[in-house]
């Protein structure tokens, strides 16, 4: 296999996306492009790409706005752009789809987002779902109508006293309160996020997911859940695009399954044809870092083989 790291402008007109590139030896069967979480980077899916690399699926994926290497500062990290957030990070998205299908101009495209980039990837397909061969949504979920308003009023009223680039710890408490409450006897404040606990431990300890989003970065979050949650805008994806759910049962973002599962029923009665889903009982919120990942591996390798 081979990796590489590429630029590529943002949508922002003023940011350099940072891109990585997994390419397997010999033929490409495939290519999976990630969309990676909040308050983390691209290359935390290096595992996960080398083992498609050898089952002969290319891997590419940036560095979103206000992550890792494509923030260029850490003043930037947890800032996305000044207006249309989401939006923009979902044109970046697609200007990466369009540089990987220049290289691999006829082979099976697939989309993988997790957590906030699975946020991210369903917008994408609200858009240019069109342009995939099939989307595959991990660790996602769901806020109410009530959630989200608060949310707004609560960022638009912090902003307007401190800024757009103030660090509420309001906010963060807000969206992250709960997340540990059933994990008994928890080591650090993020073992919500894997049972792995060297995971956690270079979680805990890289700057690049040792940050606090910015109040720019929680009206992105609102506003993109509101977005997504619009039945006009879920109406817009293709009938025939293949879904794949995957969470973990003890994952909070998800409501331990619950919002996944209302997700996917939404999504089926939307005439979605081919939606499935699959929990993991025992793992936690980043099931592609979790003890059991090696099998999510295999689950997304086979459902890819299936649709090519």
């Amino acid at each position: 296999m081979r990796k590489t790291e590429h630029e590529l402008p943002s949508k922002d007109g003023i940011h350099k996306l940072h891109v990585v590139l997994w390419e397997p030896e010999g033929n490409v069967r495939g290519v999976l492009q990630i969309s990676h979480g909040m308050i983390e980077m691209i290359d935390r899916y290096d595992d996960f790409a080398r083992y498609l690399n050898e089952n002969g699926f290319a891997v590419i994926g940036n560095d979103h706005l206000g992550h890792g290497i494509t923030a260029g500062s850490d003043a930037d990290l947890g800032y996305f752009c000044r207006k249309n957030m989401s939006a923009t990070v979902v044109a970046d998205l697609h200007r990466v789809t369009v540089y990987a299908k220049k290289h691999y101009k006829d082979a099976p495209f697939f989309l993988l987002g997790h957590s906030m980039g699975s946020f991210m990837a369903r917008r994408y397909i609200m858009t240019y779902g069109s342009e995939l061969t099939g989307a595959i949504i991990v660790g996602t979920g769901k806020q109410s109508a009530f959630a989200l308003a608060a949310g707004k009023i609560m960022s638009a009223l912090i902003r307007f006293f401190k800024g757009d680039r103030h660090r509420s710890e309001l906010i963060e408490r807000c969206v992250f309160d709960g997340y540990q409450e059933c994990i008994e006897n928890p080591r650090t404040q993020c073992d919500w996020i894997t049972r792995d606990d060297a995971i956690v431990d270079f979680y805990c300890k890289n700057k690049y997911c040792n940050f606090k989003f910015t109040v720019n970065g929680y009206r992105m979050l609102f506003e993109a859940l509101t977005f997504i949650q619009k039945d006009k805008n879920i109406r817009r994806i293709p009938c025939e695009l293949p879904l794949l759910f995957l969470a973990g049962g003890m994952d909070p973002v998800g409501d331990y399954g619950k919002a996944v599962n209302e997700v996917c029923r939404e999504y089926k009665k939307k005439g979605i044809n081919d939606v499935s889903m699959k929990l993991y009982p025992d793992d936690r919120h980043e099931i592609l870092n979790e003890l059991d990942r090696k099998q999510v591996y295999e689950d997304v390798l086979r459902w890819m083989e299936k649709h090519v």
